[in-house]
């Protein structure tokens, strides 16, 4: 996939650092250490991609700087703020005015409309039912899906659906938008369509987006990648003529 790349024109300062994050899961024999004392950066103003083989604790890793997932040891701050010492109530607030996170398996909620799905963010913040639902439309228009904006997910085939969970991340314009798999269960006519509005919001200087993927078609709309490897992040490339470099062919 590619197209006409906009890439930041200025990027200054950190959105994300982590430092010797640790993550476990389970408990005594069975208790794994997903993320090893792990480090991960991503600048304001730009795209970050993190890649990586199958269960090396990429999802993970974005779980833990989405604060939905508690880090186990390390530091967690977003936009210069310690998530890993807020309190649910102040984390609950930052996430709903600072963060959009596209799920790899969507989480719309099946009685509720496309639009109503996407309008919920707005609800979070207090937006009146009438403000969030044209906000909600208009967005579903971005990805192509206005006409849809009446139809509950089951009548929405599974491409569809993930440009609704898209809308939903973006609709309240977040400062940091965190994406598991975005086109995974999409063609390329509509992976390509999808990325552009990705990368419009990452062209803003004060704004970030972070992919973890295995869609090597993409990887040419990344300003960095970080690749991880068995709970680390074991190497970043900086630049797209680096990830060029490193990944051409793929």
């Amino acid at each position: 996939m590619s197209g006409d790349i906009i890439r930041p024109s200025s990027v200054g300062g950190e959105a994300v650092r982590m430092r010797a994050v640790d993550k476990f899961f389970g408990e005594g024999d069975a208790r794994t250490h997903v993320l090893k004392t792990t480090d991960f950066d991503a600048p304001l103003g730009g795209l970050v991609m993190l890649v990586g083989p199958s269960g090396c604790g990429k999802t993970t890793l974005l779980s833990v700087l989405a604060g939905t997932l508690n880090a186990d040891g390390g530091e967690v701050t977003v936009f210069g703020e310690r998530i890993d010492r807020m309190k649910a109530g102040a984390l609950t607030r930052f996430r709903a005015l600072n963060i959009g996170f596209i799920f790899q398996q969507f989480n719309l909620i099946p009685t509720l409309t496309a639009g109503e799905n996407v309008s919920i963010p707005l609800l979070i913040q207090g937006k009146s039912n009438a403000v969030a639902l044209k906000r909600a439309k208009e967005v579903l228009e971005r990805v192509g899906l206005g006409h849809k904006a009446n139809e509950r997910p089951s009548k929405l085939s599974g491409g569809q659906q993930q440009r609704v969970a898209i809308a939903r991340a973006l609709v309240h314009e977040p400062r940091l938008v965190i994406c598991d798999e975005p086109t995974s269960a999409l063609d390329r006519e509509n992976g390509v369509l999808v990325m552009q509005l990705l990368r419009d919001v990452a062209a803003s200087a004060d704004r970030t987006v972070i992919i973890v993927t295995h869609d090597s078609r993409i990887y040419s709309y990344a300003d960095r990648m970080a690749e991880m490897e068995d709970g680390r992040v074991f190497r970043t490339l900086n630049s797209p003529d680096e990830i060029a470099a490193e990944h051409r062919g793929h």
